[in-house]
């Protein structure tokens, strides 16, 4: 251990690195002015880029967005506080399977959810929900279950968000952990209620920004900067050689004292051999518990993923020709955060031997703690911003999803049939301003029953991973039942809840938080929840298929026929086919490779040599460079044009074709174009900029046609115009 810290009995028991007026800062004014560039940002599209304020907009960003930024935000909904804290916790744990099973475990959901996200553009293109779909296809019955469920997901990610981050705002600033789980979702609430969730997706393309930057900063600092592979290897191999009684006197008081103890998560450290490893070594892949955590981390974020309103309302607003790849995209990337980041901070934590407890590693606290070892408070701060990004950027898009279930499938589907896209956007609102209020009231008490991040984030699969085989059902199998999908959902969720309390009562011969949250009773619970539900609904199916011809969804009603993102010529059958064909082949293709191929390739190495492990954080460091540069360029590179048309309204030009030549009609190309994807829908003043001053406007034609906004969509607009031929090379 280093000098610095003998005879410290905790690595956050003393004073914070930073001061409670940080934590306030952070949690209150650096989320206001986040949320005040946002919305900036946002105004600037809506005045310069064309962007409109429609329910449909606000709740589907235009079906319009393209695959760098579908990926950024696949990343930053993926982003959780425990993606950040708890999988530098497993590696502080289990060693080097940690990281691994913790990104592997938790990234093939993404990627094989890309193959749901082509399959909503081909059967149901106008879908604004998961439960919408559900009851097209099953009714009622099932839209009121699946609505249950996918309101505990939301429910359960948000609080675990905050969750984590209030833990981890108490111990690097002193801040009062119940008013951090008030205060921090707050910021997101402006520019999410403004911007709905097209706002949403700018933010996370900069927090994923953000994020990415900081990480590159912590792995080059550990395995470049202050330390290598070859220093970080031999000081974990220093680590597992310690007898009991060597760590019994490493962590003791000045007096010889000893204050370890292994029955006490307060009193436990990362001393020794590691239990159930192979050769006790921090250095393999042999891990039973590292594996059965990874059983776990599959299964339960199963759950988080296909019940999560967040990732269908992602699929949705991604045009056709992108969903598939920004889920392949955003999986491949998301997976270099807790494997890179872990792989860094997380076993640097076990080298250094910093006094990090057991209890402090549950809540979230080991990559607080080598940050602030590293760089004092400035790595402190780092880790702070980090995590306020990770926490609004999630946040944001739960509480659009949980606003979307309600005004949809709830306000339209049961109070308001024929609501109004106005009536929608008010009801959307006021849902996201109460749920970002009141989120923080489960975390607090999650809090007061002493739960842990990771004690929550291992139970999540219990409660919520039988809705997940009937989901992927619905969209996959015509036979697939909907009595049958009930029964599963709700019988799986039940015997998972008995197995996993009757499983900890027999190993431990009692039911307390610390047995029902051990890694048995957690991986008997999670197995039963997806497994048991998958074989009642299959056999149900099978007994009575349905035989289901995909109509129902495919006629869901549109808001005030707002026809954003559904011209005809994004549809193509062959294209949607190839697109189907195109991410079943590589998301089923990364998934074998993840679960299967890697982990099989490193068993026979037993403890990686120094050698290995040299090329294992080779791979970790490239991965997150590259990641990097591709999250962080490629939106930017595909939203030029947006970008470009922005800067020339705020310097005063209009956009080439924005003013008419000749008869105001464009030449054949730019004809095209425009009629292609540059605008979805036209208000007054641009339908009349185009028709010129040589043609006559049919004033009384657009106004029959116009909505409440003033708006008509692109193929009314097309039918009035009729353009006739013109000379080649007009320009427009």
């Amino acid at each position: 251990m280093l000098t610095e810290y003998l005879y410290e009995e905790s690595f956050f028991g003393g004073t914070p690195p930073l001061s409670e007026l940080t934590g306030y800062f952070l949690c209150i004014f650096a989320g206001l002015v986040f949320s005040l560039i946002t919305t900036i940002f946002y105004w600037l599209g809506e005045n310069y880029a064309d962007i409109k304020r429609t329910s449909e907009q606000f709740n589907t960003a235009g079906r319009s967005v393209k695959t760098g930024l579908t990926a950024a935000v696949i990343v930053s909904q993926w982003t959780w506080a425990a993606t950040l804290l708890q999988s530098s916790n497993v590696a502080w744990q289990y060693g080097v399977s940690g990281p691994f099973w913790y990104a592997s475990g938790a990234s093939i959901q993404v990627l094989l959810f890309g193959i749901i996200a082509i399959e909503i553009k081909r059967k149901a293109p106008k879908a604004h929900t998961v439960c919408e779909l559900v009851k097209a296809r099953w009714g009622t019955t099932a839209h009121i279950t699946f609505l249950i469920f996918s309101f505990l997901a939301s429910i359960i990610v948000t609080s675990m968000l905050l969750l984590g981050g209030a833990a981890t705002m108490n111990a690097l600033t002193g801040m009062n952990i119940y008013w951090a789980s008030f205060l921090i979702p707050w910021g997101t609430m402006i520019y999410t209620m403004t911007g709905g969730l097209g706002a949403t997706f700018l933010a996370s393309y900069i927090h994923t920004a953000i994020i990415f930057i900081i990480l590159v900063v912590f792995v080059y600092t550990i395995y470049i900067k202050a330390y290598s592979s070859d220093a970080v290897y031999d000081m974990l191999q220093t680590t597992v050689s310690y007898t009991d009684a060597e760590c019994d006197a490493i962590f003791s008081t000045s007096a010889g004292v000893t204050f370890r103890n292994n029955d006490e998560a307060s009193s436990t450290y990362a001393c020794g051999a590691v239990k159930d490893n192979y050769d006790g070594s921090y250095l393999t892949m042999l891990s039973l518990q590292g594996f059965i955590f990874g059983v776990i981390n599959v299964i339960g974020n199963f759950g988080t993923v296909f019940v999560d309103q967040s990732y269908w309302q992602s699929a949705i607003a991604a045009t056709p020709q992108s969903a598939h790849k920004g889920y392949l995209l955003g999986g491949v990337v998301w997976f270099t955060i807790p494997f890179a980041l872990a792989t860094s901070l997380g076993l640097a934590s076990t080298a250094l031997q910093l006094p990090i407890t057991a209890e402090e590693a549950g809540n979230g606290l080991v990559p607080p703690a080598v940050a602030t070892h590293l760089y004092g408070s400035s790595g402190a701060m780092m880790i702070a911003i980090m995590l306020f990004m990770a926490i609004v950027s999630t946040g944001s898009a739960e509480a659009i999803a949980v606003a979307s279930l309600c005004s949809y499938d709830i306000y339209r589907e049961y109070l308001n049939p024929e609501a109004t896209g106005k009536e929608i956007l008010g009801v959307t609102q006021k849902t996201v301003a109460v749920f970002c209020i009141s989120s923080g009231l489960l975390s607090c008490v999650l809090f007061w029953l002493g739960l842990g991040l990771g004690w929550v984030y291992l139970f999540m699969g219990i409660v919520i991973g039988s809705a997940v085989i009937p989901l992927w059902n619905m969209m996959m199998w015509k036979d697939a039942n909907g009595t049958g999908a009930v029964i599963a959902a709700f019988s799986g969720q039940i015997s998972a809840i008995i197995v996993w309390i009757v499983v900890a009562a027999s190993l431990e011969g009692e039911v307390t938080i610390a047995s029902l949250g051990g890694n048995y009773p957690m991986l008997a619970g999670n197995l039963v929840a997806i497994f048991f539900s998958g074989f009642i609904h299959f056999t149900y199916s099978k007994m009575f298929p349905q035989n289901y011809d995909w109509k129902s969804m495919q006629d869901i009603k549109l808001v005030d026929e707002d026809l954003s993102g559904l011209g005809a010529e994004l549809y193509v059958t062959e294209e949607l086919e190839h697109a189907y064909e195109w991410i079943f082949k590589w998301g089923t293709g990364l998934t074998v490779l993840f679960v299967i191929v890697w982990p099989a390739l490193s068993l026979p190495e037993g403890v990686f040599s120094k050698s290995y492990f040299a090329f294992w954080v080779f791979i970790s460091i490239m991965w997150g460079f590259c990641a990097a540069a591709v999250i962080i360029v490629l939106p930017v590179y595909e939203s030029w044009d947006t970008i470009s048309k922005v800067l020339k309204g705020l310097m005063g030009k209009k956009d080439a074709g924005a003013s008419a030549g000749g008869a105001g009609q464009p030449a054949g190309g730019e004809y095209l174009k425009w009629n292609y994807g540059v605008k979805d829908s036209v208000d007054e003043e641009h339908a009349k900029e185009k028709f010129g001053p040589d043609r006559e406007f049919p004033q009384d034609e657009f106004d029959a046609m116009k909505d409440e906004n003033g708006f008509i969509t692109r193929v009314q607009f097309m039918k009035l115009w009729q353009p006739t031929p013109t000379t080649a090379g007009t320009s427009t």
